[in-house]
């Protein structure tokens, strides 16, 4: 049997300039009966767009904050550590993986750089920035296993077809948020505060991003195991090539 090849968004270490990567990203697509790539990271476009063709599926990794530049913002002090270059490399990237209607799934910073490159906007540190009734955890302390907090999820979407479910736990590790959804984007999963915790893109097959990190609860939680073997599906399946469309950002 063919495994789908998947490409997996490197990570970077500013202070040793090396790339690196979560063996969590890889297990679970392996467990899941893919095949999972770290690719190189590059701003070479025409590389980008060869890494584009060669793979069947692309995992857009957590990590960095989005730069506010992105979004037409000036980046404040609350705001942590940027990697330019996978900024802009993944933003290439992103638009010829669904220019040819490949499949595209984020977590994390995956899914802040969906919005992000697609019109939207975001908070830059929650605690300072997001006004909410109730406050919930959103930057737990290890072990990442946890689940600290429960997430709504909407019908009739992508998410809710893979879980079958109108409400999970899930673990949280992150700063960042959506702030004003892109309009190319849908909100399918709504954490307890009001953030949006996952979005899918309407017209595409399997463009899906959450903002919690089941790579870290795939080993306990079976809602993790169900998206990551959704999305190795998605690789596997000669139906989510999709004909190519134009996006307006």
């Amino acid at each position: 049997m063919n495994k789908p090849m998947i490409g997996v968004l490197p990570l970077y270490d500013t202070d040793k300039k090396s790339y690196w990567m979560l063996p969590h990203y890889m297990k679970a697509i392996e467990d899941s009966g893919g095949i999972p790539v770290m690719l190189p990271l590059t701003t070479d476009e025409d590389m980008i767009t060869t890494l584009a063709h060669a793979f069947d599926g692309f995992l857009f990794t957590g990590g960095h904050d989005v730069n506010p530049e992105l979004y037409d913002e000036r980046m404040q002090s609350v705001c942590g550590e940027l990697c330019m270059e996978r900024d802009q490399m993944e933003a290439f990237l992103f638009h010829k993986v669904i220019a040819l209607g490949k499949p595209a799934f984020g977590i994390c910073r995956g899914l802040q750089l969906f919005n992000a490159i697609l019109g939207g906007t975001l908070y830059q540190d929650i605690p300072t920035d997001m006004e909410a009734e109730q406050k919930i955890v959103h930057q737990q302390k290890p072990p990442y296993t946890n689940l600290v907090h429960s997430v709504h999820i909407k019908k009739d979407n992508l998410l809710h077809d893979i879980l079958q479910t109108d409400q999970i736990q899930v673990n949280s590790y992150h700063h960042q948020g959506i702030k004003t959804l892109s309009d190319q984007l849908v909100a399918v999963a709504i954490a307890e505060d009001g953030l949006v915790e996952s979005v899918v893109m309407p017209g595409y097959s399997f463009v899906l991003a959450v903002q919690w990190h089941p790579e870290y609860s795939y080993a306990v939680d079976g809602y993790s195991q169900q998206l990551f073997a959704a999305f190795v599906r998605a690789c596997s399946s000669a139906r989510f090539k999709s004909p190519v469309q134009d996006i307006t950002v």
